[in-house]
């Protein structure tokens, strides 16, 4: 299954505050529900919590170390590899075939070695913020969509997908090449 990491950044990659959107964009809010349903989504403990309840009409899967947490109606994992096992066996009941990730930060960090595709809200503003979407390499992504949009503030829907052949960065990290 593809991983696909799903995020609204601010122009200073700021994606939170205070366990919340520094912005409230409804576009952002329908397209990120379309995007994900029926598919898995990955989160950590926080988002999990800063959203309140599972989401529904898509497996929810939480990762955690807290081994005593277990959220009512969500899939706990212990460590991101787990998660996306469980993603995957949970994912092959419908015709899915797309992993969603959905933060926080250190979620987006991990999933950055694997992801093949992002699907980003690029808002244009610099909001004071406590989370931020973590560095990457934009050489290894080519952007394959971009739907701008007027507002306040405005924001661009794009769409980037992985260069073939890109090494990740797990595997450039231990000095492997990428099969």
């Amino acid at each position: 299954m593809r991983v696909s990491i799903i995020v609204a950044i601010a122009e200073n990659g700021v994606i939170g505050r205070g366990g919340g959107l520094p912005w409230r964009l409804s576009e952002d809010l329908k397209r990120f529900k379309e995007l994900t349903m029926g598919k898995p989504i990955v989160m950590g403990r926080k988002t999990f919590q800063s959203i309140g309840k599972p989401l529904p009409g898509r497996p929810n899967i939480v990762i955690t170390r807290d081994k005593s947490f277990h959220p009512e109606g969500a899939h706990v994992a212990h460590g991101f590899e787990e998660a996306l096992e469980t993603a995957a066996e949970l994912g092959t009941g419908g015709n899915e075939d797309e992993i969603m990730i959905i933060g926080g930060a250190e979620i987006y960090r991990l999933a950055l070695a694997v992801a093949e595709r992002m699907y980003l809200t690029k808002v244009h503003d610099t909001p004071k913020g406590d989370a931020y979407f973590p560095d990457y390499d934009r050489a290894r992504w080519r952007e394959v969509s971009r739907d701008s949009r007027s507002g306040r503030p405005a924001y661009d829907f794009v769409v980037l997908e992985r260069v073939r052949g890109a090494i990740n960065e797990n595997q450039e990290m231990h000095g492997e090449a990428a099969p």
